[in-house]
Formats: structure tokens, sequence, C-alpha cells
């Protein structure tokens, strides 16, 4: 793990990322990634080797399991902080609808922004305006923070 991690060197490698193209189950800067990938990169950019593959997943696999794994993994390997607590730096989960497991991750870039990967566009940073706000499920730190 790198001693020089802060809030600011996450947020400003997130920012690398932007632009690069949506592909699903890819995690690489400038090539494509979906926002899992946006997340897996960066921690091999800033931590290093990814703690665990994903494995392969559809586009519809929260819906199909019903199980927060996006946020078991996120426990599993970041440190929880409370879901309107978050801070630039910190990974943000996201429900598309009440009653579905968490599946759309972004990184805030601020209390009210943040850099995602969605279907249909490449890497941006948007405002974490009324409708992304209802959505949040979880969020997580980076270890070492």
């Amino acid at each position: 793990m790198s001693a020089l991690l802060t809030r600011d060197a996450i947020v400003s490698a997130a920012r690398g990322w932007i632009g690069t193209p949506y592909r699903h189950q890819a995690s690489l800067r400038g090539v494509g990634c979906d926002c899992l990938g946006l997340v897996r990169g960066l921690w091999r950019e800033l931590i290093g080797p990814e703690p665990e593959a994903p494995g392969p997943y559809a586009p519809d696999w929260a819906e199909a399991g019903g199980v927060e794994r996006l946020a078991q993994a996120g426990a599993r390997h970041f440190v929880s902080v409370p879901p309107n607590a978050f801070v630039a730096g910190d990974v943000v989960l996201f429900r598309w609808r009440e009653g579905l497991p968490a599946k759309h991750a972004g990184v805030a870039t601020s209390a009210h922004s943040m850099i995602h990967a969605h279907d249909g566009a490449s890497v941006c940073e948007v405002q974490i305006g009324a409708q992304w706000r209802q959505r949040i499920a979880f969020a997580f730190s980076f270890p070492g923070l």
C-alpha cells in the first residue's frame, strides 16, 4: 500500500479516467471500463494488485441474484463510512431502484460530485443531484487514508 495515498491523489487518479469509453467488465484507463472497472483500475493504480477477481458478471447480475455482492466486496476491502457522510476520494454505491441491491459505483470528487462510468457513455464527472443522492446505498473509503 502506498504511504502517499491521499484523497487528492484518489481524485486526481480518477480524473485521469475521464473520457475512457464504457466497456462492460473492462478496467483499463483510456481503453474501456464499467463502473466496477473504474474502481478496480484505481485500486491497481493507487494500492497495487487487486485483492480478488470479480469473475464474469452479466449486466443484470444484481437483479438476478438479489444479494448485495458489490457492497459485500466493498466491506471486505475498503473502510465503510455512513452513506450520507462520504467525502472526496470515497467510493459511493447506488441502487437503481428501491428493493434491489446496489449495482453502480462512483468515486466522489467532493460531497456534491463524482466520477463514474455508465452504459452508453464514457467516464465523466457529474454533480450528485437529487436523483443520484436518493439512490446512495453505501460508501467506502480506500484503506490507508
